[in-house]
């Protein structure tokens, strides 16, 4: 599988930005889909993740109510829509997938990843 990440950017306290990731290869109808997030000096964190069939969806505490993934079908797009973003949001942000139905937060357990993008949020 390869996941192609694009979106991200620069915004103010309290503005949106929008990243997406499109999967390509092979299907991921059997996977979950997640983003990671790791900002400069910390540990690569999990923000988000789905089930892409069925779409049940999980979010950190620290992005619940702010940040909302969900995934497109038809495009085979994993998206991540950021709002009220904060400085501490700031970080590069990681699509990856996991071959498996059942979602996990930690890193270890994704089997592919994509490339970093950077949000930056200015206070």
């Amino acid at each position: 599988v390869q996941l192609q990440a694009c979106g991200g950017g620069l915004v103010q306290t309290g503005g949106s930005l929008r990243l997406s990731c499109a999967a390509s290869g092979r299907t991921v109808s059997t996977y979950v889909l997640g983003w990671f997030r790791q900002a400069p000096g910390k540990e690569r964190e999990f923000v988000a993740a789905i089930i892409w069939s069925g779409g049940t969806t999980y979010h950190a505490d620290s992005v619940k109510g702010r940040f909302t993934i969900s995934r497109d079908n038809t495009k085979n797009t994993l998206i991540l829509q950021m709002n009220s973003l904060k400085p501490e949001d700031t970080a590069v942000y990681y699509c990856a997938a996991r071959t498996n139905r059942i979602i996990s937060t930690r890193r270890e357990h994704y089997n592919y990843w994509g490339q970093g993008s950077q949000v930056t949020v200015s206070s």
